[in-house]
């Protein structure tokens, strides 16, 4: 079926058709409210890579790492009467709030003391005698080094209260009241005290930074639809093609989101970003569309066969656009990570949505709208824009060894800021200095070193392992080798808590903290044995400390390490230089040492999305360019039709290399963008030249004068168009939307000015190649006959 008599049966059954949208739209607009954000990350993280099956070992056997919350606060009058016992019931405030599972501060710190009699270790709160003097109280805690480093810095008079999130309420929206309640509990104990409170960890970084970027995205994505409704009203001067313009991209983005729930996916930091890319396919469309519809109506007069011609020609020219589009975003669907796949998925299918939603709505509107008038068809005789092709057309034809010339000093220019160009990723990647967030979790690694969780794993290969003397002996190694990094905070593990023992036993001498050795362990067996007592005796709370930092068997040891948001770049280093250290202290042959965490996992996942996304859009290019060959069957225009899309990637690479822009997530996905933007201009502009060559007598220089007037006018008025609305989000909060707002519009210009300017040049330099194939009907065979004829009434 030829696209004339496709575009026929369009408007034939134009109400059908309209209904059929209608229908469908309400229906994703009943899934799309019920989209959720997804706050797991290890999803970026392939199910058979060794990071991950390591982590989920882990979570097995010990719980949850990545759930604990913590608040610190500096000032000198923390064992002041008034604070101290204020902030005693701030601890009880916040045990209280649903969802904090249990709460570690200096108010509910405890002594183990000897119980020669019972041979028990009893747990004895600190501060739990208020008849005692507070300072006399306070000196018995400074006594125990056990707290030292974990609950307070004595250097800089710094105080940390940790608190564990319930694992259930972190994988869902109610993370984000329960950590919202924290913080203004905390903040109100901060504002009666004038001090500044700190708040930190992974529950807050993950739930802050997504419903931050999650609001953005909203706010910047209506901004941009405005903005675009504008320009758009601007150019036109109709309502009316703006509402429907508009109408279109609305569907798109809620059947995206529909798609979404519809698949059983949530929003994720990839997936959420395709309402914007929605926007990015559904203008063009309607611009070009639009464009030849008034263009057309402008020529003929007749508004039924100006719709015939939009659909004709601007049908075949969109379906392939989007196509290309929609493979260049299908092939994340063959990478092993599920985000990056659901991200394929989601994009691929509502790219080949949006050209059915404007192939189907644009005509069958226009056609019961009335015809454009006189002011409404204005902008194609825009003076402005006409001098800029007229400037272009002239740099082309007179000046292209000068064109050649300045493409080829900016790619090299490029190629030096691409040599520049490095990939790093950080938990706290795209937050501003400037945010409370990046404060407070720089405030937690000054004096705390850090809050991200990292687990060392030891495993003995044998049951009761870690029991013996020489093991444990070892593992005190570690924890010494662990305090040389400055990355790294003092360590918890068994160690800790045998020396917490062992100071309790010699009476609380502070100087007994240490490793028992031979001589202690005859004497401190029996506590050290103990499973139970009369309430909360020592025995059952040590037995309860230690299985948190040993399996069952007592096979496998775990040494907690919270550690600083050092980057995946600086984490392979300082991993190795963990792993040469733990096999200088433990027997590879006897031992087995495993590095895992959430701060793993999670920057682990970082560098999988980023060269998950390299991987993919090096073959969405291999693919894209056998269909561009399948398309032109010439190498010479193959040739010609991926230059101008080089160009942008290349230059775009280039900036992010000079301006230090590093890889990460965000910034990756603007060259699957600029993949697109550039592909769709390109083919744009060499069908509507093939379809021109009949009509110029296959006259290749008047054909592509005729090009760049015609399709030039589109292509500047949709790259203003997305230029404007992408600039919007260079004014977000976040580094990351920062970058995919300045780079995709960089892009745009870019696409936008080697479409106009290098390729029809390329043309011209194959002039006598191509006129020989348009004459003899074998430039692109897949536009032959009827659609490829010269259009009636048209004039050279």
């Amino acid at each position: 079926m030829t696209w004339k008599r496709l575009a026929g049966l369009l408007l034939k059954f134009r109400m059908l058709l309209l209904l059929f949208l209608l229908i469908a739209t309400g229906i994703a607009v009943y899934f799309a409210r019920q989209v959720s954000l997804s706050y797991d990350f290890i999803n970026a993280i392939p199910r058979d890579n060794p990071q991950y099956r390591q982590y989920l070992a882990f979570k097995q056997q010990f719980g949850e790492d990545g759930n604990m919350l913590v608040a610190g606060v500096q000032t000198p009058v923390f064992f002041g009467e008034r604070f101290f016992a204020d902030y005693d019931s701030l601890v009880h405030q916040i045990r209280r709030i649903p969802g904090v599972e249990d709460v570690l501060s200096i108010p509910g710190a405890v002594n183990l003391v000897k119980d020669a009699g019972t041979q028990h270790l009893r747990a004895v709160p600190i501060f739990g005698n208020p008849a005692s003097p507070l300072d006399s109280l306070k000196d018995t805690f400074l006594s125990l080094p056990f707290y030292r480093g974990m609950l307070y810095n004595p250097a800089t008079h710094a105080y940390l209260m940790a608190m564990r999130i319930n694992k259930d309420v972190m994988n869902t929206a109610r993370r984000t009241a329960v950590i919202g309640q924290v913080q203004r509990t905390v903040d109100a104990f901060g504002n009666a005290h004038h001090v500044q409170m700190h708040l930190s960890g992974l529950p807050l970084i993950r739930t802050m930074v997504a419903d931050k970027v999650a609001h953005e995205l909203k706010i910047f994505l209506g901004i941009s639809f405005l903005l675009t409704a504008f320009i758009l009203f601007a150019f036109f001067r109709s309502a009316g093609a703006v509402i429907i313009s508009m109408v279109v991209v609305a569907i798109g983005v809620v059947w995206s989101l529909a798609t979404v729930v519809l698949l059983g996916y949530k929003l994720t930091i990839l997936t959420g970003l395709i309402p914007p890319l929605i926007v990015v396919i559904g203008i063009p469309n309607c611009v070009y569309f639009l464009n030849k519809y008034h263009t057309e109506y402008a020529r003929r007069k007749d508004k039924r066969q100006a719709l015939v011609e939009m659909v004709r020609r601007m049908g075949i020219v969109t379906l392939f656009t989007n196509l290309v589009a929609a493979i260049g975003f299908g092939v994340f669907c063959f990478t092993s990570s599920a985000i990056l796949k659901e991200f394929g998925v989601v994009a691929g299918l509502n790219i080949m949505f949006i050209f059915l939603i404007s192939f189907i709505f644009l005509p069958a509107i226009l056609s019961y709208l009335p015809v454009p008038r006189d002011r409404h068809t204005h902008y194609l005789d825009n003076r402005l824009v006409q001098g800029v092709l007229q400037a272009l057309e002239t740099w082309v034809f007179r000046y292209r060894p000068a064109v050649y010339g300045a493409a080829a000093a900016v790619v090299v220019i490029a190629f030096i800021g691409i040599g520049r160009l490095n990939a790093v990723g950080h938990i706290v990647d795209d937050i501003p200095h400037s945010d409370r967030i990046y404060r407070d979790l720089k405030f937690f690694e000054h004096h705390f070193h850090g809050v991200m969780p990292l687990e060392i794993l030891v495993d003995t290969r044998r049951k009761y392992g870690i029991t013996t003397l020489p093991t444990l002996q070892k593992l005190d190694q570690l924890t010494r080798a662990i305090a040389g990094h400055p990355e790294l905070a003092r360590p918890l593990s068994l160690v800790a808590g045998l020396k917490f023992a062992r100071q309790a036993y010699y009476n609380g001498d502070s100087n007994s903290y240490a490793i028992p050795n031979q001589f202690d362990i005859a004497f401190l067996a029996p506590y050290l044995r103990m499973k139970g007592g009369e309430g909360k005796a020592a025995g059952g709370d040590f037995s309860r400390l230690t299985a948190t930092f040993m399996d069952s068997a007592r096979q496998v040891a775990r040494v907690s390490v919270n550690m600083a948001d050092i980057g995946t770049a600086r984490l392979p280093a300082l991993l190795d230089s963990l792993h040469r250290q733990t096999d200088r202290i433990f027997d590879t042959a006897r031992y087995r040492v495993t590095f895992t965490g959430s701060s793993i996992t999670y920057l682990e996942g970082s560098h999988f999305i980023i060269s998950g996304l390299r991987d993919s859009i090096l073959l969405a290019f291999v693919l894209i360019l056998a269909c561009m060959f399948y398309l032109f069957r010439s190498w010479k225009m193959l040739l010609i039709s991926m230059i101008p899309n080089i160009i942008p990637l290349l230059v775009t690479a280039g900036v992010m290399g000079w301006a230090d822009i590093p890889l990460k997530p965000s910034t990756v996905l603007v060259f699957s963008i600029a993949l697109g933007i550039a592909i769709d201009v390109t083919i744009r502009f060499l069908v509507n030249f093939k379809q021109e060559l009949p009509v110029y007598g296959y006259d290749i220089s008047a054909t592509v004068r005729g090009t760049i007037r015609d399709t030039g006018l589109s292509i500047i008025y949709t790259g203003l168009i997305l230029f404007a609305g992408f600039m919007i989000f260079s004014f977000s909060g976040f580094g990351g939307t920062q970058a995919l707002g300045l780079l995709t519009s960089l892009t745009i210009l870019l696409a936008m000015v080697a479409n106009l300017t290098v390729l029809p040049a390329l043309l011209l330099w194959m002039e006598k190649s191509l006129q020989k194939k348009g004459r003899s009907g074998k430039l692109w065979p897949g536009l032959e006959g009827e659609d490829a004829g010269v259009v009636p009434g048209r004039s050279a």
